[in-house]
């Protein structure tokens, strides 16, 4: 099931940093693509977060192991491929904006962050000798995923769903991203016993540490008046009102 639109009935705030966050990726996704093959690899390797080199400068305050620390930011607006930003990107603009809208745009960007680093700090802990780069904005965004089943598990999320031919339906979050996570977590376990040769270069566990850290996040950054409008209009119900 791939997740192409929700109901944004009672949302109210323009997403304003969520279209900054896709525009962000893309251009720096832009800039990837036109850098010659040797430059790109260059640049993923000074700009993704390692996991060794992590665990190496850790704690040391010193400035280059700043520079290391900093890669755990800058990791999260790289991209491997078309596939995996264009993926991510639908992702963050189906659910990013009803977060957005139950958080505030500035609460909303702090969490999405927070997101991100606490992704970053589960797959450093499942591969802490990896060198390997860790790229991609899928863990900021699998926060985003974890708050939006914890606030709105009932609302609706449009999926594509290839039978043969395409189909569209309109199924609770529940289903969607209850059914994504379930299959991160045995991907994870999988991985962990050696079955899926290093994951397939992806990285369950920061999928599964930035869903986690957003179900538990989301308890301090959202506004409960927000996210009762929203809920209101999805059902017709009135909101409360704020005193």
């Amino acid at each position: 099931m791939l997740p192409i639109g929700d109901d944004n009935r009672g949302r109210r705030l323009t997403p304003i940093v969520n279209w900054l966050l896709i525009l962000a990726n893309l251009a720096v996704f832009i800039y990837q693509i036109y850098l010659p093959m040797p430059d790109l690899e260059r640049f993923l390797w000074a700009y993704g977060a390692i996991p060794a080199d992590l665990t190496d400068a850790f704690p040391s305050p010193s400035i280059d192991s700043l520079t290391v620390y900093s890669t755990i930011f800058t990791s999260m607006f790289l991209h491997g491929s078309i596939l995996h930003f264009l993926g991510n990107m639908l992702f963050l603009w189906v659910f990013g904006d009803n977060i957005e809208d139950a958080m505030g745009h500035v609460g909303y960007l702090l969490f999405y962050i927070a997101g991100g680093f606490s992704a970053a700090l589960a797959h450093i802990a499942f591969e802490i000798d990896s060198v390997v780069p860790m790229i991609g904005a899928s863990g900021a965004i699998s926060a985003v995923m974890g708050a939006y089943l914890l606030l709105f598990p009932g609302g609706m999320v449009r999926v594509l769903i290839f039978i043969g031919i395409p189909l569209i339906f309109s199924v609770p979050a529940l289903l969607v991203i209850g059914m994504w996570f379930a299959t991160q977590f045995m991907s994870g376990m999988a991985a962990l016993e050696g079955a899926g040769e290093a994951a397939g270069g992806i990285a369950f566990w920061a999928h599964i540490g930035g869903f986690v850290a957003g179900a538990v996040l989301v308890w301090f950054f959202r506004d409960p008046y927000a996210v009762e409008r929203q809920k209101a209009a999805r059902s017709g119900r009135r909101a409360f009102g704020r005193m």
